[in-house]
């Protein structure tokens, strides 16, 4: 199938504003985006800028607006798309040059949140053993890539850079709600601030941008109910 491709580009160095070019590319139907990105920048234009790594929705690098809404280009595949298809970077952040965005301030929001196990004391001789229950509390959101998908789709996080973010807050909730773990209070005096949990209006963009299907917008409510009531467990 022949697809024409119409792609946001920006090059900091030459352009003054970003604008939008198209190329046509021949693909099978199911070639992922991100294939028909790689023909583009090896056959038509090397100077095509796009982050990837592992090309398997995993290490969440090539997150990209795909007609409109925020996904990962190596999982979406053409034959959804039909003939023409619309690329854009993510919103929210500065640009760098063309698909690629600056994840500066995104990654600030995450270390905020002390994205690791806090635990005074080891046990001795064994592993902190948790059992299946206390596991299933929080395993959803132990599945956050860091793509920042859901952080770029949501409004807050277009009008003000003083949000920590959905993907940061999923991260603080994977260590609050831990049974081996000792920080919650650290986390929730940052998600109490005015940049935390209660500038989220539940619009539920970034549970639908999510690509590994966590329920974000759920998360972010147990944490604030965690504040409300003074419940981590």
């Amino acid at each position: 199938m022949e697809v024409t491709f119409r792609i946001k580009r920006f090059n900091p160095e030459i352009d003054t504003k970003a604008a939008y070019k198209e190329y046509v590319v021949d693909v099978e139907p199911t070639d992922r985006v991100l294939d028909a990105l790689f023909r583009i920048k090896w056959y038509q234009d090397g100077s095509l800028t796009f982050r990837r790594s592992c090309a398997h929705g995993i290490c969440g690098s090539d997150a990209m607006r795909i007609n409109g809404r925020n996904r990962l280009a190596c999982k979406e595949l053409m034959l959804d798309y039909g003939n023409k298809i619309t690329i854009e970077p993510l919103l929210g952040y500065q640009v760098v040059k063309d698909l690629v965005i600056d994840m500066t301030r995104f990654f600030d929001a995450y270390k905020s949140v002390s994205p690791f196990l806090i635990a005074d004391e080891a046990p001795v001789n064994r592993e902190r053993l948790q059992s299946p229950a206390d596991r299933d509390r929080f395993e959803d959101t132990t599945k956050c890539i860091l793509c920042a998908a859901c952080t770029t789709a949501c409004p807050i996080t277009w009008t003000t850079d003083q949000f920590v973010g959905p993907a940061a807050i999923v991260n603080a909730h994977r260590f609050i709600f831990d049974s081996r773990d000792q920080g919650a209070g650290i986390r929730l005096k940052v998600l109490n601030e005015r940049s935390g949990v209660w500038r989220c209006r539940t619009v539920f963009n970034c549970t639908e941008a999510c690509p590994r299907d966590i329920e974000i917008t759920k998360a972010i409510e147990e944490v604030k109910r965690a504040l409300l009531f003074d419940k981590v467990s």
